[in-house]
């Protein structure tokens, strides 16, 4: 059972006692503040799941708090419950347009007090449900859009996910393929199972075989994510990651139908659906000799090609309004659009990062924006200052210095052009070393030695 969190600001002490006792005696965990200074703390050191605050304050009032609160487009919104002694109908109306829940007057009844709380946290709660069924709701329809292109793609979907074959889901990064991982897991025999995903992008290729295959040392078991498929999905992520030698242990592993952790001598036989993914030339590998021939056509019975977004235009003003809705759903945030202008701006924009860059981009004007309808001056505005980190990037170009030794010289580049890419794939060593053409073992310690740390939230804005 979830134990929900309240707070309650009320300059009178006897209220907030009084209001915690009964909230504390139905399972709430309650924390009171006495006023506006007080409530701001409170809400900002760890953000309640629902406020009653009272209206008449010695600071500030609690019309302007609200206010305040609902402003401040960085955090998400609780719903909160305004209370007051000696209210008017104006001041009623002012606390829901502002974005209120409820209005309760002094005294409290207390029935009534218990049954408007429990209904404003079943709301959130309704929401956060309905926000997952919107990206759940049916075999492939994590996909938006009706462009022809997206039909086939769910036809494919559909026909391929009734089979057990292992698939192989392949498009530029940001293109929807995770979407479609979770597509063919959905629609097929294994819906009920576990969804298993495995970064390997993001994981050192030391650590992949453990994280596979999972260990066993001195009798303290760990599972690995094989294991923990069974009867379900594994999606390898970026499976042009695995190195050879883990790459012949999955393939032994597939073929068998068993393996064992890393350090065990017990045989596991978990049975689950395999799906890959990549945004490589695996061909190129294979002709490299970089990944074995073998795997790849095991893991690629099936495979499925996911169309980049400027193959597919004419989604755009789906997707945007799709996500409009998601975003200022999840995170409590007013109402959006985008202007027709808006929207037609960004159809024709390039979109290099596909999908996945339109919502990051969504995202990014839904929090530094503020008008009720985004026109497309605000959306280029906000365009170009996306670009600003990459330029900085471009503008130090300290490695011009031709008064200093080589070796200094090429660090600085080496650094500013590490720090380019990290910053245009966000934080993807996968995709990094693909561009680089430097193996991610030796990636890894060029970047250490330099300075840089791929998870630094700057690269993943």
């Amino acid at each position: 059972m979830t134990t929900y969190s309240v707070l309650v600001v009320d300059d009178e002490p006897d209220i907030r006692q009084v209001v915690s006792d009964i909230l504390q005696d139905e399972g709430y965990e309650v924390t009171v503040a006495a006023n506006a200074a007080e409530a701001r703390t409170r809400y900002a050191g760890d953000t309640p799941d629902l406020v009653l605050l009272d209206i008449w304050m010695p600071d500030t009032d609690g019309i302007a708090l609200l206010r305040e609160w609902r402003e401040d487009q960085t955090t998400t919104h609780p719903p909160v419950i305004m209370i007051s002694g000696h209210g008017t109908v104006e001041t009623a109306v002012e606390a829901i347009r502002i974005g209120a829940y409820d209005f309760l007057e002094k005294p409290l009844s207390t029935a009534k007090l218990l049954i408007t709380v429990e209904r404003a946290l079943e709301t959130v709660a309704l929401q956060a449900e309905n926000l997952t069924l919107k990206t759940r709701l049916s075999p492939a329809a994590g996909f938006v859009g009706h462009s022809e292109a997206l039909e086939d793609l769910r036809n494919l979907i559909n026909r391929i996910a009734v089979t057990d074959q292992p698939v192989m889901i392949r498009g530029e990064a940001g293109c929807g393929k995770g979407v479609a991982a979770r597509s063919v897991h959905q629609a097929g025999g294994s819906a009920s199972g576990p969804f298993v995903e495995v970064n390997l992008g993001a994981l050192p290729p030391e650590s992949i075989a453990l994280e596979l295959f999972g260990a066993e040392k001195e009798g303290e078991i760990t599972p690995g994510q094989l294991e923990q498929a069974g009867g379900g999905t594994l999606v390898l992520d970026e499976v042009g990651d695995l190195d050879m030698d883990t790459q012949a242990k999955l393939l032994s592993a597939l073929e068998a139908g068993r393996f064992f952790r890393v350090g065990g001598s017990t045989p596991l036989e978990p049975k689950f659906r395999i799906v890959a993914t990549s945004n490589q030339d695996l061909e190129q590998k294979l002709a490299d000799k970089r990944f074995r021939e073998d795997l790849f056509y095991r893991l690629s019975a099936v495979t499925i090609q996911i169309p980049p977004l400027r193959a597919h235009r004419e989604d755009i003003p789906d997707l945007i309004q799709h996500y409009v809705q998601l975003i200022t759903d999840s995170q409590h945030l007013p109402f959006r659009r985008f202007s027709t202008s808006s929207v037609n701006y960004l159809r024709n924009r390039p979109w290099p990062g596909n999908v996945r860059e339109l919502i990051n981009f969504i995202h990014r004007v839904l929090l530094t924006t503020s008008s009720e309808v985004i026109e497309a001056e605000e959306t280029r505005e906000v365009m170009g200052q996306s670009a600003t980190p990459l330029d900085a990037v471009e503008e130090k170009n300290a490695w011009r210095d031709f008064g200093q030794p080589l070796r200094t010289a090429r660090e600085h580049f080496e650094r500013d052009y590490l720090e380019f890419h990290l910053l245009q794939t966000r934080g993807n060593i996968s995709e990094l070393a693909r561009r680089a053409e430097l193996e991610r073992t030796h990636l890894y310690r060029k970047l250490k030695g330099l300075g840089l740390n791929p998870k630094d939230e700057k690269y993943r804005q």
